[in-house]
């Protein structure tokens, strides 16, 4: 048994994350601001991370073995963390995101089309930190999400306090009502409906990780000994096309795809650049991915399951 903080886990692949380690016998405490109750046994604090004072005092003399982090977003949020967290854990994974390795927001090293991205292409441990940046705004931040990320990122991996090992998460998706970014919905409803969906003129593959997958991924990762960056995904990149073509012909409709032109908005997964990860580390550390190809027609059908029925 160890004694594992989550830091979020209120909904999606953490409350998930919550479950499963509760049902393996490990002594969960949670930490949020009280949007959701935690499963009973949980130790459940509720205070905002962002308030060092009242996230210290919560704690109180709590000491933890992992610390799972599902909320970090910021450099300014890590920090508060490295120092709450200074000698009350021995480990902390903190849950990062694909897009640290999107060109768009970086100027980070080319990777030519069909090369799977690895670790070694955003490394925390040179990146810069800006704590004055204005973090606390809410557009700048949806605007800057992946610089956050990265910054977060490199004020763990600086702390030293305690081991950092960061988990870089594929899109992810589930079905039905588990799919809370909606985007399975987007497209099994626009599909159903016979309207456009709006793609590049060369969509590139990315990947993806089915939202059980990746709570086991994390719950893995709580044990592993690692440290640094680890890319998460299941096997297969798949474009915007397969994507599509794959709700279109579970829910017996052709899909109607439009190109875009240049700066026009487009639909979910599409994408004109390439940064599809590899997911080579975490398989060299023992986790075996399944092939998004096995999964995805399953939350497929959970979502065509829930949409609304054709009207033709």
């Amino acid at each position: 048994m160890q004694r594992i903080c989550v830091i979020g886990g209120s909904r999606y692949f953490g409350k998930l994350l919550v479950e499963r380690l509760q049902a393996a016998g490990h002594q969960v405490t949670v930490i949020n601001r009280g949007s959701a109750p935690a499963p009973a046994g949980v130790e459940h604090l509720v205070v905002d991370r962002n308030d060092e004072a009242a996230l210290t005092a919560a704690l109180d003399g709590r000491t933890f073995d992992v610390v799972v982090d599902q909320v970090c977003y910021t450099p300014v949020q890590a920090a508060v963390a490295t120092r709450a967290f200074a000698g009350r854990t021995r480990r902390y994974v903190m849950t990062s995101t694909i897009e640290v390795y999107d060109p768009a927001t970086a100027a980070l090293p080319t990777v030519p089309p069909g090369t799977p991205v690895t670790e070694e292409s955003v490394d925390p441990s040179i990146w810069q930190v800006a704590m004055d940046l204005p973090w606390h705004d809410d557009a700048y931040l949806e605007a800057h999400y992946a610089e956050g990320k990265r910054q977060a990122e490199a004020v763990f991996t600086h702390a030293g306090s305690f081991a950092f090992a960061t988990v870089r998460s594929a899109h992810v998706l589930g079905g039905g009502a588990q799919e809370f970014t909606g985007r399975l919905a987007h497209y099994a409803e626009r599909i159903i409906r016979g309207e456009e969906i709006a793609v590049h003129a060369t969509a590139l593959p990315t990947v993806f990780i089915h939202y059980e997958e990746l709570a086991d991924l994390l719950m893995w990762a709580s044990a592993a000994d690692f440290t640094g960056p680890v890319n998460a995904c299941s096997d297969g990149p798949l474009t915007v096309h397969d994507l599509t073509d794959t709700v279109a012909a579970q829910a017996g409709r052709e899909a109607v795809r439009r190109t875009v032109r240049a700066g026009e908005e487009v639909s979910p997964f599409s994408f004109d650049r390439h940064y599809a990860m590899s997911n080579t580390r975490a398989k060299a550390l023992g986790f075996s991915f399944s092939r998004t190809t096995d999964w995805l027609p399953g939350a497929v059908a959970e979502t065509l399951a829930l949409s609304p029925a054709p009207t033709d």
